[in-house]
């Protein structure tokens, strides 16, 4: 299966783990639970989807690499103790706490979470002197003789033989106690989780017209040559980076991430067009809505690739746009709630406790917040929209200092009234937005008219979430109209091959 259903099968095992019966037992004992054992290729995400899942899921995760763990680390150091025996008293030799089993107990302890995820990674290239402790660990639940605590789920990964020449094969008895999980490099998965990451589009339009050369692995005389997902994800960051610095990403620079040179070679080359595009094409001025025909045709008589860069500068500012507003409008639900939670004690609020309760209920957010982040339930995008909902707060709070206002009922009017000039600011973005979507489709159909061009814009357009959400609020016509014929397109195409197949 591919990542993006991994991580479906994933969280729906958890889910089925985690549930209570009656008695407040597991419906699944904590003994059948199954390690998870993701298996598959490097760099295609199965390390990442972790951190996902536990914030999703809410639950705890420990990440550990095996292989950087002795024999001691994992099991505990041995030590002597005294024991009573039918009156005898013995020497008995015990470990202390695992240094994995340990952690878990301090995420425990740090994070409130009695629940979560341990990661092992890489569990299949453990040393010799680890094996066995690795196969009690799938096994029976245990480092050494320290159990994991119960409701902490096991997940393992680990790359096939043919990726690397440590790795050990697990007999029939450990993997007859696992939960095994195939993991194939997709494209098609990835791009989705591309776009909603904010993946260069050069990178995501370049891989469009080469889907062949998002995983490559090849072995050389001088080694293996690769190009994997994590590649192309850390090389898209550097160069959004890069461009804020105004540096230049080249062949040298692309080889350090997609380290197959053929593959290096061709994007850096791709890059330096991309770039070249996005001036001559004015992607901003056609989404204002200046469309020059100069350039619709040019766009017409170029080559399929340059088509399809353009395309793909048109659906990168886009998705940008629709994603601004995604955001705006998450913002302002939280504060939303936050209003409509503190109405009714604010309207019956005495003199000078309106301020009070404002600036208690900022500080909740705000301890709320820091102690989500502290429990790793927050990605980067979660921080960020808790600071600019805290922000809003702050401000709220500041202004009705300066308004010197008295009682609560006055403080929730003016609330309601800046509350309601964001909502208002928000909507002139939207149908800003809504605008700059139907200024594209303009000029798509002015250069591209019936061209495979426009099926590549419907198509990436059904892979955004942030175009999909804002299309979930916009009834673009056109949208729909060519959506439908795609539909159409893609069942007459199935319909026939499959009498093909019966024929």
């Amino acid at each position: 299966m591919n990542i993006k259903r991994a991580k479906e099968e994933i969280r729906n095992t958890i889910e089925a783990y985690l549930l209570k019966n009656e008695y407040g037992e597991y419906e699944i004992p904590v003994m059948a639970q199954r390690p998870v054992f993701l298996i598959g290729a490097p760099g295609i995400g199965k390390t990442q989807i972790m951190e996902q899942i536990s914030r999703e899921c809410k639950v705890g995760l420990v990440s550990y690499t095996i292989t950087h763990h002795t024999r001691q680390s994992a099991i505990g150091l041995p030590f002597i103790s005294r024991k009573n025996f039918d009156g005898k008293e013995m020497a008995v030799t015990e470990y202390t706490m695992s240094e994995i089993v340990a952690s878990i107990y301090e995420k425990i302890q740090d994070s409130g979470l009695r629940e979560g995820i341990l990661f092992i990674d890489e569990i299949n290239c453990v040393s010799e002197t680890l094996a066995p402790a690795m196969l009690q660990f799938l096994q029976c639940k245990t480092f050494g003789s320290h159990k994991i605590p119960e409701g902490w789920l096991i997940v393992a990964a680990g790359n096939p033989p043919e990726y690397n020449k440590s790795v050990r094969e697990f007999d029939v008895v450990t993997m007859d106690r696992v939960k095994k999980i195939q993991v194939e490099p997709d494209f098609d998965a990835w791009r989705e989780y591309a776009y909603a990451k904010g993946v260069h589009p050069a990178v995501i339009s370049y891989l469009n017209t080469r889907p062949a050369n998002f995983y490559k692995m090849e072995s050389t005389v001088d080694g293996k040559n690769f190009a994997t997902p994590r590649g192309w994800e850390d090389l898209s960051r550097l160069i959004q980076v890069y461009e804020k610095l105004e540096k230049t990403v080249d062949k040298d620079v692309v080889v350090q991430y997609i380290q197959h040179p053929q593959i290096a070679r061709d994007f850096a080359s791709y890059l330096e067009l991309f770039y070249k595009y996005r001036t001559d094409y004015q992607i901003d001025e056609v989404l204002s809505g200046h469309i020059d025909d100069i350039l619709v045709k040019k766009a017409a008589h170029a080559s399929f690739d340059e088509k399809l860069s353009v395309t793909g500068l048109l659906l990168s500012r886009l998705n940008k746009v629709f994603g601004n507003v995604q955001e705006e409008e998450e913002k302002l639900a939280s504060i939303f709630d936050v209003l409509k939670e503190a109405k009714e004690p604010l309207m019956g609020a005495q003199k000078e406790q309106p301020l009070v309760y404002l600036e208690d209920v900022k500080n909740r957010f705000q301890s709320d917040s820091l102690a989500k982040k502290k429990a790793g339930l927050l990605s980067r995008e979660d921080i960020h929209h808790d600071q600019q909902v805290l922000d809003t707060l702050e401000k709220y709070v500041m202004d009705l200092k300066k308004e010197n206002v008295q009682d609560g009922e006055s403080a929730f009017s003016l609330l309601r009234v800046w509350f309601n000039a964001e909502k208002e600011a928000y909507d002139n973005g939207f149908d800003k937005a809504a605008r700059q979507l139907e200024y594209a489709f303009d000029f798509m159909e002015s250069a591209f008219a019936g061209g495979q061009e426009l099926v590549v814009f419907i198509t990436e357009l059904n892979t955004s979430s942030p175009a999909v959400a804002f299309l979930q609020e916009y009834s673009c016509e056109r949208y729909y109209r060519y959506n439908k014929e795609l539909l159409f397109r893609e069942n007459t195409r199935d319909i026939l091959e499959r009498i093909r197949q019966l024929g």
